[in-house]
């Protein structure tokens, strides 16, 4: 490929054009008008307006980011995650096109995203999934499966991800409202208001393993990924390895994460999450289609550019090693940097960057799309910046982490660096005793101060 447009905005984008510039391929930057004078437009080697501020109106028009592509002699689309990463009708529509889509097929996308027909192929693969139930069609159908599972449950949308969509309930009265309000909101996010149910599982751990697969049938993983620090279903923080995971855990993930993609011809860049339970026994929850955001902290381990690998297997290239050939080096840590008061909301707040100086250093990546100045649009999602680091074992990691927090400086417009810097002095985090409930727990009982 000598030409791919990236569909797609902020730090992704960046990210993604500074692959293709090490590959010298040509990139095409689509911006909204709020995003007019965005980095990403400036550093690809052409910038087409798609729309105006909104997303449905430009980083989710399908036919305007078709149009710019072909218009500009694109040879593959990259979506990078979110907007149209894992929509399978827009992969479609880039294979009718003649554009090469850098993800896995249309047919493949479709059925993972489904989360019903996704756990059913797993299970068919012989992974163990949560006890739950296929999409539920009617009121009653879902009180008698309710029933059969147990309390608590969650409802969740069936093309359902980031939290939207899902409702933990404990009793029938709270499920009836529960099965309107998820219905609601995932058709608002995903235009499919197809809803299952899950057991609710907790204490539990929220592992995920890397997959890259070319179109031959070769599938390696790349360890696994620690996401269990979540804020309202959404990820603050990761790390590679996870900290409960032992040599033999990690092979057993990666065994069941490559034989789930291979039962559905999975290629390109993928990510298998599993629940995991504190005896060890893990639970397939989903598989992303797509780069993830926590992507780098599994590059850094693992040595390895998963953008790049992204573009040379859709380009039809072979995976250039085996599993054997992949041996992780050391421990590294993701925060991300959100734009958003952590206690009161999720939704971003927007403002001027008025002084930003970043950290630097041994092992210190700053993954970002903003720069002093830069105005924050309160039309998309939170995140400003990913700060990761990488050390020679986790004790290292925390330690150049918490340094490189104290020495960022972002100041005009509210984020939640206040809290990556108490939590990493959080001895719960420091020895790795924590679960998926740890953030929301320790943000009703500690103070953040600077």
């Amino acid at each position: 490929m000598r030409r791919i447009l990236v569909a797609n905005r902020g730090e992704i984008a960046l990210r993604i054009i500074r692959a293709c510039r090490e590959l010298s391929i040509e990139t095409i930057g689509v911006y909204s008008a709020a995003d007019r004078d965005a980095l990403h437009t400036k550093w690809a080697d052409f910038a087409v307006c798609i729309g105006p501020a909104p997303s449905q109106q430009s980083y989710l028009n399908m036919q305007n980011i078709l149009a710019a592509a072909l218009a500009h002699g694109a040879d593959g689309v990259h979506p990078g995650y979110g907007y149209l990463s894992e929509n399978a009708v827009f992969a479609a529509m880039c294979e009718a096109h003649g554009l090469v889509f850098i993800g896995p097929s249309a047919q493949t996308m479709e059925l993972l995203g489904d989360k019903a027909r996704a756990k059913a192929a797993m299970q068919a693969a012989g992974l163990p999934v949560i006890p739950g139930s296929g999409a539920i069609s009617s009121r009653r159908e879902l009180l008698e499966r309710a029933r059969e599972i147990g309390y608590p449950l969650l409802v969740k949308a069936s093309s359902g991800g980031g939290g939207r969509g899902m409702r933990l309930v404990r009793d029938e009265q709270e499920l009836l409202r529960a099965f309107d309000t998820a219905r609601g909101e995932a058709l608002a996010a995903f235009q499919n208001d197809a809803v299952y149910l899950e057991k609710y599982l907790t204490p539990v751990r929220h592992v995920e393993v890397q997959l890259l697969g070319d179109n031959y049938g070769q599938i390696v993983h790349f360890g696994e990924r620690e996401c269990s620090l979540q804020h309202k279903h959404q990820k603050v923080i990761e790390e590679c390895p996870s900290p409960a995971a032992d040599e033999q855990l990690r092979l057993r993930l990666g065994a069941a994460a490559v034989r789930g993609a291979q039962a559905v011809g999975y290629r390109s860049a993928g990510t298998m999450e599993f629940l995991l339970d504190d005896t060890g026994q893990f639970y397939f929850l989903e598989m992303n289609t797509r780069i993830q955001v926590e992507h780098p902290v599994t590059e850094l381990v693992y040595g390895v550019d998963l953008i790049k690998e992204q573009i040379r297997l859709a380009a039809g290239e072979r995976l250039a090693y085996g599993q054997e050939d992949l041996i992780p080096r050391g421990h590294a840590i993701e925060c991300r940097i959100n734009a958003q008061a952590v206690r009161r909301t999720s939704c971003p707040t927007p403002g001027v960057v008025e002084k930003l100086l970043v950290p630097g250093g041994f092992g210190v990546r700053w993954d970002s799309h903003i720069h002093q100045g830069y105005c924050v649009p309160p039309y998309y999602d939170s995140l400003l910046a990913k700060l990761i680091v990488w050390g020679s074992n986790r004790d290292e990691a925390i330690q150049r982490m918490a340094r490189a927090l104290d020495e960022l400086v972002l100041e005009g417009v509210e984020t939640n660096i206040l809290f990556h810097r108490a939590v990493l002095r959080d001895e719960r985090f420091r020895t790795g005793r924590f679960s998926t409930d740890f953030v929301d727990q320790w943000l009703k009982e500690t103070e953040i101060v600077g």
